[in-house]
């Protein structure tokens, strides 16, 4: 029988990595187990003073007081959610940067752009749904028109010269938008902004006609007397506003809901995804947080990371068709 003779220098060598394996193993396990032990950047994917920015703001003020860190706001806004998104996927996954997880960026951009720089599919871990919120036309007070019918009577006898905003191209708002030119036959020049704070300054300036918005915004606006409300998106009626019709009422099978929920990169270890899960339910179960989301039109819908990742896939799906029929593609 052959001996096989390994010098001494390299057996230590050998021995030491042996050893120093299952330290390492601790050391992730004890790393996952201690999350968070340091602030946590949480990436808005649009502005500040959206309804996005202000729900996700709702909940990381919950997970700071929870976790005893900071989970600090950073708004990186542009190309509808895809900028933001895409730094969210080229993130390290230790669980220290996570973000937004939006309608627009996972489930309608896949088939509204042309090109993305990310797989919403892939590059994501889902770990938790947050929210639903119905999207709202309003438009300035002095626009010719106060109801649906009215509107699309008007939009027909002038195509082209009326205005729709939205928080960017391929929101949400956006779709909303392409949903009703198409279902209403009707010709609307299509204003993308970076994100529904700096489109309310121009609806307030007349220098656009309306706008689809998450419920929140024209909320606050309307509220305040500075837009004219015309419908919701939802299916029913919106308690918040149940003086107001759905869009379903006057074109039947009108219906889109905007979601949010939170999002990190692929590669998170588990435990600590299945930890924050848990944490943004607590967040939830807040007596406070839930009358701050009644206030801003918003309804819990908190999911497991499983649950989290199948509903943005049947999202995806589901719009697809949507956006497709509408003609709405962008390079």
């Amino acid at each position: 029988m052959t001996k096989i003779m390994i010098p001494r220098r390299r057996a230590l060598i050998l021995s030491g990595g042996a050893l120093a394996a299952p330290m390492i193993a601790s050391g992730i396990a004890r790393a996952q187990n201690d999350w968070p032990n340091r602030p946590v950047k949480y990436i808005v994917v649009f502005p500040a003073g959206g309804p996005t920015d202000t729900l996700s703001r709702i909940v990381c003020q919950e997970l700071s007081e929870l976790t005893g860190q900071q989970f600090i706001i950073e708004n990186r806004a542009g190309s509808g959610g895809n900028i933001g998104a895409d730094i969210i996927a080229k993130s390290a996954p230790d669980g220290y940067t996570i973000g937004l997880y939006t309608i627009a960026a996972h489930a309608i951009a896949p088939t509204l752009y042309a090109k993305l720089p990310f797989d919403a599919g892939k590059d994501f871990t889902g770990v938790a749904m947050l929210w639903s919120v119905p999207n709202m036309l309003m438009t300035r007070l002095d626009f010719p028109a106060n109801t649906i019918p009215e509107l699309i009577a008007l939009a027909k006898a002038n195509p082209g010269k009326f205005s729709f905003a939205s928080s960017g191209a391929g929101t949400s708002p956006h779709l909303t938008g392409e949903m009703f030119k198409q279902m209403a036959g009707v010709n609307l020049l299509h204003v993308p902004y970076k994100g529904s704070a700096p489109a309310h300054q121009d609806i307030l300036a007349g220098q656009v006609d309306m706008m689809f918005d998450n419920i929140p915004g024209p909320l606050g606006l309307m509220k305040g007397g500075k837009v004219k409300g015309f419908a919701v998106t939802s299916k029913e009626r919106h308690p918040a506003v149940p003086d107001k019709p759905t869009f379903g009422e006057f074109l039947p099978g009108f219906e889109i809901t905007s979601w949010g929920g939170v999002c990190a990169p692929a590669g998170v270890p588990p435990a600590m995804v299945e930890k924050l899960s848990e944490l943004t339910k607590q967040a939830l179960q807040k007596p406070s947080v839930k009358a701050a989301f009644d206030k801003q039109g918003a309804t819990q819908i908190w999911m497991t990371p499983t649950e989290t990742a199948a509903y943005r896939a049947a999202e995806e799906k589901k719009l697809a068709p949507v956006i497709k029929a509408s003609g709405a593609k962008v390079e």
